[in-house]
Formats: C-alpha cells, sequence, structure tokens
C-alpha cells in the first residue's frame, strides 16, 4: 500500500495543478479539501472573505477530505498563499487530525509572497512531526520543476 497523500485546497486551480504533479511523480493519494461554504470565484470578493476568516481565526467545516490519515506516513499538504498564511480549510484540517510522528512536505502557490508563513503556520500545528522544506509556485509549475525539488529533499520515490 502507497502510504503517501497529497492533500491540498485550490480555489483558482493553481494549487490542485501542482498537487496533481505531486500525486503524479509520488504515486500518492489525491485528497482535496472542501469547504461547507464555497469562496466567492470573484477574486476581490474572495479576499475579502479569507481575510475576515483569517483575522478571526475561523476554520470551516470540511465536507470531503477529512478522511483518516492513519494509514499515511508521508502527507504533502498544499494551500495558495492566502494574506501570507494557509487558507483556512487547510488549518482546518490541520487542527482536526494528529500528526505524531508523520513526515510533512508543504507545498504552495502564490502571486509573489512565497512561503509567507505557511511552513512555520504548519510547524506550529504540527510540532511532532518531521517537517520537510517545501516548494512554492507562482503560475503553472513544470514536471521538471517538482522532479528537482523532490531530489534536493531527498524524497524516496
Amino acid at each position: 500500500m502507497n502510504n503517501i497523500l497529497i492533500v491540498y485546497y485550490s480555489l483558482f486551480h493553481n494549487t490542485a495543478n501542482l498537487a496533481l504533479e505531486i500525486a503524479v511523480q509520488t504515486g500518492g493519494t489525491l485528497r482535496e479539501l472542501i469547504p461547507d461554504t464555497n469562496y466567492s470565484f470573484e477574486y476581490n470578493t474572495a479576499a475579502k472573505e479569507v481575510r475576515n476568516q483569517i483575522s478571526r481565526g475561523f476554520c470551516p467545516k470540511l465536507i470531503s477530505g477529512n478522511e483518516s490519515i492513519d494509514d499515511y506516513q508521508a502527507i504533502f499538504i498544499g494551500s495558495p498563499n492566502w494574506f501570507k498564511t494557509l487558507a483556512p480549510p487547510v488549518m482546518s484540517f490541520l487542527r482536526l487530525n494528529d500528526f505524531t510522528g508523520k513526515t510533512i512536505i508543504p507545498f504552495c502557490t502564490h502571486g509573489g509572497g512565497g512561503f509567507g508563513q505557511i511552513a512555520n503556520d504548519i510547524a506550529k500545528e504540527c510540532p511532532k512531526s518531521k517537517i520537510l522544506p517545501g516548494i512554492a509556485v507562482t503560475g503553472t509549475v513544470t514536471s521538471e520543476e517538482v522532479t528537482n525539488w523532490l531530489k534536493m529533499i531527498e524524497y524516496e520515490l
């Protein structure tokens, strides 16, 4: 059994595309996080909704993606960089699970902000996990970028 899980939240498909490339290269199981209420598809409205949720520390209920992680040892966790941190559905996933002894590999998509505080925020929520260096990409990712990153972190395929 493959014990690799790729969990992600994606509003505009950039993070989903990166997650899919990671799944293709690792053979991992892909799992999309779906909150009970969708964000607006209009960027400025979505940005206001997200900023409000982050400032309140709100974690939406997940209607999909929060199945057990017990069978997985390595978990790639992906999010868009929203205001320098994780999308609220990803924070929900982190707070609903126990990552003790698991290896966490973060990934994110961004419009110029890099990882922001994402890696630090994941580390705070998963203090008893091993966290490997992540990848942060803008726009479309190439398979070579993912291959090089996996080699750099010495991730065993």
